[in-house]
């Protein structure tokens, strides 16, 4: 459980603030949301739904209150989206959603961070890599499962399959969650759920609230379940560049890379099923929700993609791509 963290504008404070109280009515200020104070407050939002935070009484959760100030900031989460994103289109033919993702992925032309990683980076970007991820990969899968109980047949089964490699297969040691907490101890960061939050910026938030978003609502189940397909189509080769990276730079004990090991061999097989059986079962089962689907894959690479500009502008500069742009500390 992680504990409250500083507030970075006017909407983040007023939550923050009455999170520290019992349950009562939430004001949103009427000040326009920096992009800051919304990531920051949508995240601490949906953070309710999963393991909450330090002191912070549990009928929060579902609080009206609270539900009606949190649609506020979706409704300009949302926008910022199809910004991006766009909006989703005419459902293609449900015998191309594995093809028509593949066209997305090789559209995508952000730049490569993994390249970056396994070829350039120093030791202290990688540590600041570890801390953005942080943000999901501590809760990782569990955005994605809020997917489960909205679908039936093939594409649940598909669903099922995905995450119970994420969750270890029931060993409670390989739960790719807890791997990545043993890569951030072995490099000398802390590995306490939300340790970080202050210093992951909203960019990186971002690429997490648009999971929950998508998994939270049954009306974004087609795009959470593009978002799963992208995620893992694209996924085996930037780990094996991750692991290469760290290898690099002396990080070489299993505790270090079997995170990045595990998921160049499991997501290579999870490829198939997230693009045929998951994501082509769903819009063969439900044509009309194909369109979301490949809507959900197109906000993967746009809101992925932002973030990716923003580490390597940062880098590129020779500054921090952490918030607030500090000196990262650690052992």
């Amino acid at each position: 459980m992680a504990i409250l963290p500083q507030p970075r504008g006017p909407v983040s404070e007023a939550l923050l603030t009455a999170l520290q109280q019992p349950p009562e009515p939430v004001e949103l200020p009427t000040e326009p949301i920096d992009f800051e104070d919304l990531q920051l407050a949508l995240y601490c939002c949906y953070e309710l739904h999963y393991r909450g935070f330090e002191g912070v009484d549990d009928a929060w959760e579902w609080d009206p209150g609270l539900l009606a100030f949190r649609a506020v900031l979706e409704a300009a989460f949302e926008a910022d989206v199809h910004e991006l994103a766009g909006t989703p289109g005419e459902p293609p033919e449900p015998g191309r959603i594995d093809v028509e993702i593949r066209e997305i992925m090789q559209a995508d032309d952000a730049p490569s961070v993994s390249t970056y990683i396994e070829r350039e980076a120093t030791r202290e970007q990688v540590l600041e890599f570890l801390i953005h991820r942080s943000a999901y990969q501590l809760k990782e899968a569990d955005p994605h499962s809020w997917a489960i109980p909205r679908l039936h047949g093939v594409p649940k089964a598909a669903l099922v399959e995905i995450q119970a490699d994420e969750y270890g297969e029931g060993r409670p040691e390989q739960v790719h969650a807890q791997l990545f907490a043993r890569t951030m101890d072995a490099v000398g960061l802390d590995s306490a759920y939300g340790a970080y939050l202050d210093r992951i910026p909203g960019v990186t938030l971002a690429t997490v609230n648009l999971m929950s978003w998508m998994g939270l609502h049954r009306r974004r189940r087609g795009g959470i379940v593009g978002h799963l397909a992208l995620f893992e189509m694209t996924s085996a080769i930037p780990n094996r560049r991750y692991g290469s990276g760290l290898r690099r730079l002396g990080w070489e004990s299993e505790d270090a890379v079997a995170f990045f090991d595990v998921h160049v061999v499991a997501d290579a097989v999870h490829e198939s099923i997230a693009a045929v059986d998951l994501a082509g079962g769903l819009a063969k089962q439900d044509p009309k929700l194909g369109a979301d689907v490949l809507w959900g894959a197109r906000a993967l690479t746009a809101i992925d993609g932002r973030w990716s500009r923003h580490m390597m502008e940062r880098w590129e500069a020779g500054g921090s791509s952490l918030h607030d742009g500090g000196v990262l500390s650690h052992s």
